[in-house]
């Protein structure tokens, strides 16, 4: 059964967890649910309309890092793990209206809207795949030759890109990019608000939060998803 939606989870350190919940919520003018889990490690970004697609997590050590939950309906709790390492949980019917891109000061929009499986150049035609069975989405090449994409239905909240990345082989790991219709003013206002430039590409910006979590801003559509 296909998804019906898709939640990322942002997973920071105990000791950062708090920093990194302030950054996103502030990149993204969302405000934090009540903490809810065993030890009040879990979290929702709640949108100022629409519904919530991302969620916070405390975890132990290691470094901050992104994970994937794929909604279905009727699905029951599970744990799972892709051909190359990547963690992802299978989970129960979701929510159904995604929210609409943000207006800042001065005019421009933005919105998280995608998450990039970031894959060893021995893993990628595997997990493409992959990740094509388990969402029944049209795989299609993208806009370079180390792009692939999975065609988003509409309405779902985040887009599937896969990215082949220079190493040979190691684990899938994955970051979030946002879409935006002025990247330098975007850029700057996460530099404002404690992120790093770590370096440019012709249609995106790639930055690393105050705890040390990448991921990039980008010229594409935040309505469509897409290039202009």
């Amino acid at each position: 059964m296909n998804p019906v939606w898709l939640t990322a989870f942002l997973d920071f350190p105990a000791e950062r967890f708090e920093r990194g919940v302030a950054f996103w919520q502030a990149v993204t003018a969302t405000t934090l649910s009540p903490s809810r889990g065993q030890t009040g490690e879990f979290a929702t970004l709640v949108p100022g309309d629409g519904d919530a697609f991302l969620r916070v997590q405390r975890v132990g050590d290691g470094p901050a890092r992104v994970h994937l939950d794929v909604h279905r309906a009727g699905q029951d709790f599970e744990i799972r793990r892709s051909p190359g390492g990547f963690v992802f949980c299978e989970v129960h019917k979701g929510e159904s209206v995604r929210p609409k891109p943000v207006t800042w000061p001065g005019g421009h929009t933005s919105l998280v809207d995608q998450i990039s499986l970031d894959i060893p150049a021995g893993r990628f035609d595997e997990e493409c795949a992959f990740w094509a069975g388990q969402t029944g989405w049209e795989l299609r090449d993208g806009s370079r030759p180390e792009f692939r994409v999975l065609v988003r239905p509409a309405g779902m909240p985040l887009r599937i890109l896969l990215q082949r990345v220079d190493e040979p082989d190691g684990p899938v790991r994955a970051h979030l990019d946002l879409a935006t219709t002025d990247r330098a003013a975007e850029t700057g206002r996460h530099v404002a608000l404690g992120a790093t430039v770590v370096g440019h590409g012709p249609r995106w910006t790639v930055l690393r939060d105050p705890v040390g979590l990448p991921y990039c801003v980008t010229d594409r559509d935040p309505e469509t998803g897409l290039l202009p």
